[in-house]
């Protein structure tokens, strides 16, 4: 640094006008200055560099005159500026001053001043000006905890969620420790007790956290998150949730209310806790839990902004805990009434063996179901509605009683998913319908489902997809097989798209899974999956359970439902099979066929008869009004099914026949014999069926 020459003729000499500058420049400086001389040692201050200033630090080092966190780095920083590589500007270090209690910051500048050789030669020593921004700094810490706050917390509809966030957001930049607790009933989803709270009211620690410095536990109680206290009395925690105002407490040793807790005091001196803010969590009145705050060690103590920031910061974090204390209640209805409509039991099929997995979660509309059909037959269906809550829950409730009363018709694949449709279709009408007013109004519908149909006999599997994934097959010698079964268009698009169907032949144990959308989330997913059904001598719960094991944590939370099913074949000796001739005496010779079996199988003599009497009526019907070729066969399971096959496509309906009629009751005997009857389609023909109960259950 250097002085313009004075000009000749003046009446001041240099020496004078720079002492001059030099006082003028100290007495009237806005900022604190400093001069520093090569060993950066104090030479001379301003009195703006408060507790400084004086004598009795004339000659210590800068580092040591204001106590730096860094003294290291700050001296290689003024090192490079006296070695002429630059000057410093507005530098933040932080350190202490020895007559001003706690940590101050300091924006430090720092100048050279150059020698009489000038920036070449050695230089005289630095100017440094320091402001001391302690209170700019805590301003904008509490700014940006603030920030972070509003940032983070509100964005889950997790109690757990929101909690952890609002402690991350608060420490280490606000608090060194914090705690926050909720009522218990809250985090049940229970309305929270309007305040004051009443005594020996259980609070769990709902989330905790603490900067790297602090050792020890929480001052108060040793607990973990999970664990419920009752807040002591006469202390200020139970003040808070009393009179509903947060509250300042320095914390020593001798504070009264520690004194009836020893173990207060042993936590408080381990981690050195010395300031405390308590806030309750309040909304509207009511006490929804509470917050504390604790500063450690060194750090500052909290001062009344504190207290305000901490208020404001709570307010934030008792409306998200309330939101996601509303969504638990609601996902718990949603959730209930899910698990009400669904199979609450695996269900005995004929000739395949299922098991489901069920994944809770936010995902309330997905739904699973194995439906018999005739002839030995099995439906396997897995859908989802996408959405949550518990309009979610009934429109998947609403499908899936749909897709039941559709199976029941014998419908194929394409066609039970056709009407599904339709019923979609008018279920989004209805809803469109809603006034503006309701919360449904205009909210989108989606949906997809997968129905297939495997058939023992043909050891067939048929399947059509409506906007859902398609089954993993898995044969028993562990390959993949492939359905290529194209995708129709979803419940409840506008796509008016024909479904189609895909038939693949199964070998005996091969595995099918039937998954919803969430659990084939990842490009690995499918893999994954085909991989563990390959496992050899594994059940199918197991299988199920493996595949669990192995699913992305986000796929747990947002739950999913996994239908499995093993196939197989009927037992030859649990089916007859006859072809007959297009005859009049061909009634005669299957009730004897009948007889006989039925007998050999040592079934009663009344489901003889009554079986005798329902294959006479179908079989006359067939010779009657079929065509060739004419097929009977009885299957004995938990109930006695019988078939009868003949080419012809026309459907026989029910009457009521009046009492002069000579015929036309055929048909209304076998509704009054049988427990079940129907009749099914197919390329060569039809199939006219019924289902006798068996006493005791029937075959085992």
């Amino acid at each position: 640094m250097s002085y313009a020459e004075t000009p000749a003729g003046s009446g001041t000499p240099p020496g004078g006008l720079d002492e001059a500058l030099l006082k003028s420049l100290f007495a009237q400086s806005a900022v604190g200055l400093l001069v520093l001389d090569p060993q950066l040692r104090l030479v001379r201050a301003n009195s703006l560099v408060e507790g400084v200033g004086t004598e009795e630090y004339i000659g210590l080092p800068f580092t040591e005159a204001f106590r730096l966190d860094d003294p290291q780095g700050s001296e290689q920083l003024l090192e490079r500026v006296l070695a002429g590589e630059g000057p410093v500007r507005e530098h933040l270090v932080r350190g202490r001053l020895r007559r001003i209690p706690g940590d101050r910051t300091f924006l430090v500048s720092a100048y050279r001043l150059d020698g009489p050789d000038g920036p070449d030669g050695p230089a005289l020593g630095l100017l440094s000006a320091v402001v001391d921004v302690t209170e700019r700094e805590r301003a904008r810490a509490r700014e940006t905890a603030l920030a972070a706050v509003r940032d983070a917390v509100g964005g889950s509809l997790d109690v757990a969620t929101t909690c952890r966030a609002f402690i991350d957001a608060l420490v280490p930049g606000f608090a060194d420790l914090a705690v926050i607790e909720v009522v218990d009933e809250v985090l049940r989803g229970a309305d929270p007790p309007v305040g004051p709270l009443p005594p020996d009211t259980p609070l769990r620690c709902a989330g905790s956290g603490r900067c790297d410095t602090v050792r020890g536990d929480e001052p108060g109680r040793t607990r973990p998150v999970g664990g419920t206290r009752r807040l002591p009395p006469r202390t200020p925690y139970a003040r808070a949730v009393t009179d509903l105002r947060p509250r300042l407490v320095p914390l020593t040793a001798d504070t009264p209310w520690l004194d009836p807790d020893p173990e207060s005091i042993h936590a408080l001196a381990e981690t050195g806790a010395h300031s405390l803010i308590v806030v309750p969590l309040t909304l509207r009145g009511a006490v929804l839990g509470l917050v504390s705050l604790y500063r450690c060690g060194a750090t500052e103590p909290f001062d009344e902004e504190d207290v305000s920031l901490a208020g404001t910061a709570a307010t934030r974090a008792a409306l998200a805990i309330d939101n996601a204390r509303r969504y638990e209640r609601e996902h718990v209805i949603a959730s209930t009434v899910q698990r009400r409509l669904l199979p609450q039991a695996e269900r005995h099929q004929a000739a395949v063996e299922t098991a489901h997995v069920l994944l809770p979660g936010r995902d309330s509309g997905c739904w699973f179901d194995t439906i018999a059909l005739s002839g030995a037959r099995t439906a396997l269906v897995v859908g989802g509605v996408a959405g949550e809550g518990l309009q979610s829950a009934i429109a998947m409730g609403q499908l899936r009683t749909v897709v039941q009363a559709l199976a029941g018709l014998d419908l194929e694949p394409e066609e039970v998913l056709a009407r599904l449709k339709e019923t979609a279709d008018r279920l989004a009408h209805e809803r469109a319908a809603l006034p503006p007013s309701d919360s449904l109004h205009g909210e989108e519908l989606r949906a997809g489902c997968v129905y297939g149909v495997y058939d023992p006999f043909t050891r067939t599997c048929t399947v059509a997809r409506a906007g859902h994934p398609a089954p993993l097959i898995v044969g028993p010698d562990g390959q993949r097989i492939t359905v290529d079964a194209p995708e129709g268009p979803g419940l409840f698009a506008d796509d008016s798209a024909l479904f189609a169907p895909a038939t693949v032949t199964l070998e005996e144990g091969s595995l099918l899974a039937f998954c919803t959308a969430e659990l084939l989330a990842d490009e690995h997913a499918e893999e994954r999956i085909t991989r563990t059904l390959a496992r050899p001598g594994r059940s199918l719960q197991q299988l199920g359970d493996d595949i669990v094991y192995a699913l992305p944590d986000d796929t747990r939370s947002a739950g999913a439902a996994l239908l499995l099913a093993r196939t197989g074949t009927v037992s030859d000796h649990r089916v007859a099979t006859w072809d007959l001739a297009q005859e009049r005496t061909t009634p005669a010779t299957a009730r004897l066929l009948v007889r006989d079996r039925l007998q050999g199988w040592g079934l009663d003599e009344d489901t003889v008869d009554a079986t005798e009497l329902i294959v006479s009526e179908l079989v006359t019907n067939a010779v009657r009004y079929g065509t060739p070729p004419l097929r009977l066969r009885l299957l004995l399971d938990t109930s006695l099914t019988c078939e009868v096959h003949d080419g012809s496509t026309a459907s026989p309906h029910l009457r009521h026949a009046r009492t002069v009629d000579e015929g036309g009751r055929g048909l209304f005997i076998v509704s009054r014999l049988a427990a079940h009857w129907g009749a099914r389609h197919g390329p060569d023909g039809k199939v006219l069926w019924t289902e006798l109960d068996l006493p005791g259950g029937g075959a085992h």
